[in-house]
């Protein structure tokens, strides 16, 4: 929303707080999931970031979040979904509360998982980025992509699980770039209004 310069309200969603508001009957009523995001728009109830960024991408074509050729959006694409289907999905707050309220895993084990996941991801996107000479500024060229959009949030929580990040020199200077753009300063978890 930030990116596309689109007027919005944020509605937020503590994944804690009471037990996690996503559980509750309102929210639930809206995004069966119970996950975040949700984006309500004219009428439509989408969840699922991606879809969610696709359908901006589609009604608010600039600035694009996908290339113009067809090879160049399958590569975004792929690099978006290595994060949002890959890594994310693995360390993501519903399955580290199943580890520790079903199976008491301990949380240095519910860590080291985390952190393995991430490196498995970002140790391919790392080579995936470093090998193309489609990487520019961004994942993609010079313009923030939907494969950057998934990229500050996991480097976001992977600080959070002190992950060592100097293997990654292309994925934090990729970082540092978007992190500079108000767009992304903005969309920063502790800019949020439920961060207090």
């Amino acid at each position: 929303m930030n990116l596309k310069q689109l007027p919005h309200r944020i509605t937020p969603v503590h994944l804690v707080r009471d037990g996690g508001q996503q559980h509750s009957a309102a929210y639930a009523a809206l995004n069966p999931q119970e996950l975040v995001p949700t984006l309500c728009h004219d009428g439509q109830v989408l969840q699922q970031s991606m879809a969610i960024l696709e359908y901006l991408d589609e009604l608010f074509p600039l600035p694009a979040l996908l290339p113009d050729d067809a090879a160049g959006r399958a590569r975004v694409r792929g690099l978006a979904q290595l994060v949002a289907c890959d890594v994310h999905p693995l360390n993501n707050l519903r399955v580290m509360q199943f580890f520790s309220d079903t199976w008491n895993v301990p949380q240095v084990e519910r860590d080291d998982w985390t952190r393995h996941w991430m490196r498995v991801g970002f140790d391919a996107m790392e080579r995936m980025l470093v090998e193309s000479v489609d990487t520019g500024r961004f994942c993609h060229g010079d313009s923030p992509s939907l494969a950057d959009c998934c990229l500050v949030p996991q480097l976001y929580n992977a600080r959070r699980f002190n992950l060592d990040l100097e293997p990654y020199p292309t994925l934090a200077r990729i970082d540092a770039a978007c992190l500079a753009l108000p767009a992304f300063d903005t969309a920063r978890p502790e800019n949020q209004p439920d961060a207090a």
